[in-house]
């Protein structure tokens, strides 16, 4: 098991920036693959973006361009970093863990977890 800790949410202004990280223990971290995906009140999470054990990565139609998935293999931390905001980017961003490293869309694809970190952006 994986347990997976969100931080750098926020409110920002719209065509603003912010980026979340999510940091990892409990498991090698190299070889797990790692997403995130977002919610909001009354909607299904949705899948915002990945990254596999490799670095390849994989990204919402409506964030590409905007939002960039990294990973730091030697701080067992992900980032999402998050440009030209957009008030119907609010949501709270949960990151998950894929113990097989293999790239994926669908949050039932993920193992493990974080308890989710709100960001808004205003208009």
């Amino acid at each position: 098991q994986v347990q997976l800790v969100e931080s750098g949410g926020g409110l920002v202004q719209a065509g603003g920036s912010l980026r979340l990280s999510c940091a990892a223990s409990g498991r090698t971290f190299s070889s797990t693959a790692m997403g995130w995906f977002r919610q909001t009140p009354g909607k299904e999470r949705e899948f915002v973006a990945a990254i596999n054990w490799s670095g390849v990565t994989s990204y919402e139609d409506s964030v590409k361009g905007r939002f960039t998935i990294s990973r730091d293999n030697a701080k067992n931390t992900v980032y999402l970093q998050m440009n030209s905001l957009k008030p119907e980017d609010t949501a709270v961003y949960y990151c998950a863990a894929r113990k097989n490293g293999l790239l994926a869309r669908s949050e039932t694809s993920y193992d493990d977890w974080g308890q989710g970190t709100q960001v808004t952006v205003s208009s």
